[in-house]
């Protein structure tokens, strides 16, 4: 198979696992979208969110739960979990992953209307 996340994976290619278990695997982003970028992949090749089975829910729960896990081992306390799916959604890997994006200093950004505040 040519999917650089199973190439990761498989230790074909250079790639720093900062998580794994029996389901998911987390490494950082090579070109991030945020000051902290991470990527939660399962370990059974699954295209994208659109090709998605019935059998495979516990994936989906295994990757949003090490995300939570993991962003909790790093003291990340805000962050946004992403699934970009298919090429117009923004999906350039065709291996389900799950983004982490975190580090930026949004409790010091004002919502346009100060009602929205409450």
């Amino acid at each position: 198979m040519d999917c650089v996340f199973c190439k990761i994976l498989n230790k074909e290619i250079p790639g720093e696992i900062l998580y794994e278990d029996n389901q998911v695997f987390i490494i950082k982003d090579i070109k991030p979208s945020a000051p902290l970028h991470f990527l939660v992949i399962p370990k059974l090749h699954i295209e994208s969110i659109a090709d998605l089975k019935g059998e495979n829910h516990e994936i989906v729960s295994a990757m949003i739960y090490a995300a939570k896990d993991f962003a909790k081992s790093k003291n990340i306390k805000g962050y946004k979990l992403v699934f970009n799916v298919g090429r117009d959604g923004g999906q350039i890997i065709d291996h389900l992953h799950l983004h982490i994006l975190a580090g930026w200093e949004l409790n010091k950004i004002k919502t346009p209307d100060p009602k929205l505040d409450k």
